[in-house]
């Protein structure tokens, strides 16, 4: 056992929890991400040798998975697609509370995003990387990116309608509650 070995082992371990939350956003099931999480860490365990240390571990995982999720969807071509939610709606139990109709509004309206919005999105808006590393992780040019966030962004604003600062913030149950409690 080399010197190395525990070191690519500790910065795959923190690069974990933003690998398993970057193949959620993909796969949009919680089975599915630690499964696809699972094959790309056991990719990139067999070819440790192909990094090199001091470069980053996170961009190198997150293009493995990447990769995993696209070959794994090339192979899915023939499953039955719900793509209108129809067999997920029947499925699904009327949330209790407004807040967590606006986080399934905000996944569907995510999930609608065609994939290289969505990607480029989830790159750099949630997963913390820089335009640079996001067009090295898709292989395509840094302009490229910052398009397609910039249509995401766009889109996300249209699809839930939001106009302005004005409409963020707690839904009515939660802002209803909160005046009630300062009014007492």
């Amino acid at each position: 056992m080399t010197s190395e070995i525990p070191t690519f082992k500790q910065a795959m371990l923190a690069a974990l929890p933003s690998l398993r939350a970057f193949a959620l956003s993909l796969s949009g099931r919680a089975d599915r991400a630690d499964d696809l999480v699972q094959e790309a860490v056991m990719k990139a365990w067999a070819k440790q040798s192909d990094f090199k240390l001091g470069t980053n571990m996170q961009a190198w995982l997150v293009t493995i998975l990447r990769n995993t999720y696209y070959s794994q969807m090339r192979k899915r071509g023939r499953e039955v697609q719900d793509t209108e939610g129809t067999f997920t709606a029947r499925l699904s139990v009327a949330p209790e509370h407004d807040g967590v109709m606006d986080m399934a509004d905000f996944r569907r309206a995510l999930a609608s995003l065609p994939d290289d919005q969505r990607e480029a999105l989830l790159l750099v808006g949630a997963s913390g990387f820089s335009y640079e590393e996001a067009a090295n992780i898709c292989g395509c040019a840094v302009g490229t990116i910052k398009s397609r966030v910039s249509r995401a962004r766009s889109r996300l604003q249209d699809i839930l309608r939001i106009s302005g600062p004005g409409d963020f913030g707690p839904d009515r149950v939660t802002a209803g509650t909160v005046s009630r409690a300062f009014a007492e």
